[in-house]
């Protein structure tokens, strides 16, 4: 068993050597084994599977929000990469937004894009400055490619490092499952499992300066948060805080990047 927990080793430190990326702004360094083109063709048959098995919100006024918030943070998400030289990083996106009629207080970005809100979220939002804090987070994971690092990390974990286009022809059951771990996205109206905290923190951060760029106040990332602080009611936390630290901790960190968002803020 230590000989293979050995090898295992081996294997994570030689693919992670040759297949690091870097997460825009924060410039950490990920592992990524799997090809953009692969992961978003996944993710586009899985979004159209999730809208054909969930009903779409019939309110125009909301679902006119979720989209034209969407378009304005997508620009901004477009204009940092062009003036980053990282236009290359957007190639193949196929941005959509859509609003789920659903109670669930959550939101998701799959890669390439594509973003789901709940209605069940839409209270807590409160107004659009709300909608950009929680569409600039969504995204920010799906530009970090936080999804496909977990999903390469489930890769060489469960199947030795196996490719995604073999493992899906080999081991469909096991590919799809370490696709819901790094995802969530399934027959539970989509809930996303918990990413972890340093997933989180980068989220917020990325997306704190696209919500700025799009013209949205990023102070108001505060007091959305601690709304949804509110939510818990002495009850378990809403997704969106299960893997974070204190609130108190939360707040003082977006405080913290704040001096750097409002830097991106035009009104």
């Amino acid at each position: 068993m230590k000989k293979y927990y050995k090898i295992l080793t081996l294997i994570f430190v030689f693919m992670f050597a040759v297949s690091c990326s870097t997460v825009p702004v924060t410039g950490r360094s990920q592992l990524s084994i799997i090809p953009d083109s692969q992961m978003m063709s996944m993710s586009f048959q899985q979004y159209d599977q999730f809208l054909a098995e969930n009903k779409l919100s019939t309110n125009k006024t909301q679902t006119a929000s979720i989209k034209n918030v969407g378009y304005k943070i997508q620009k901004a998400v477009e204009q940092y990469f062009r003036q980053e030289n990282l236009s290359n990083h957007l190639k193949g996106y196929a941005w959509e937004f859509n609003l789920i009629e659903s109670k669930e207080v959550n939101a998701w970005c799959m890669p390439g894009g594509k973003v789901v809100f709940y209605t069940g979220i839409l209270p807590v939002c409160n107004n659009d400055a709300g909608i950009a804090v929680v569409m600039g987070h969504e995204i920010a994971h799906a530009i970090a490619e936080h999804g496909g690092e977990r999903m390469s990390q489930g890769l060489i974990t469960q199947l030795g490092g196996m490719g995604l286009s073999i493992a899906l022809q080999n081991k469909p059951k096991e590919t799809q499952e370490i696709w819901m771990t790094a995802f969530g996205v399934g027959t539970q109206l989509g809930v996303m499992l918990p990413f972890s905290r340093l997933h989180e923190s980068e989220a917020d951060h990325l997306g704190l300066i696209f919500m700025a760029m799009a013209g949205y106040n990023p102070q108001e990332a505060v007091e959305f948060w601690k709304r949804m602080s509110a939510q818990k009611n002495g009850s378990a936390p809403p997704e969106f805080l299960s893997t974070h630290p204190s609130d108190e901790t939360r707040i003082r960190d977006l405080q913290k990047l704040l001096p750097e968002a409002l830097k991106y803020y035009k009104k």
